[in-house]
């Protein structure tokens, strides 16, 4: 299992990349929640690194979800817009933390992450 490479790359060039794939969702929306799920779903069972990774940025992209719906209503209340924007900066901030830690062969958990997956 040592010598499994995913997708052809080094398994922290693989991870730094799961978690900068959250970032299409810039590029084409809801692609950021699709392409990351692709990405484990066809790894995961080769190394259990990668299953853990993934369930790491699940919770987060749910999260993330979950906060986006609260900013949203705050929007329409009134309240939220800047809470929408501190909300978008930290995601991006917290998906280069990740990606950089995980091509370092660190795993680095989202502070701000849910737990739904263990």
């Amino acid at each position: 299992m040592d010598s499994y490479k995913p997708w052809g790359l080094d398994r922290n060039t693989f991870l730094m990349l799961l978690h900068l794939s959250q970032l299409a969702w810039i590029i084409i929306p809801g692609a950021g929640f699709v392409l990351p799920v692709i990405m484990w779903a066809t790894t995961k069972d080769q190394v259990p690194e990668i299953d853990r990774h993934g369930k790491m940025i699940f919770n987060w992209m749910i999260s993330l979800f979950i906060y986006s719906i609260v900013s949203t209503i705050l929007i329409v209340l009134g309240v939220g817009l800047l809470g929408l924007i501190v909300l978008a900066l930290i995601n991006v901030a917290f998906i280069l933390i990740g990606a950089i830690r995980a091509n370092e062969g660190v795993f680095w958990r989202y502070p701000l992450s849910i737990r739904f997956f263990q």
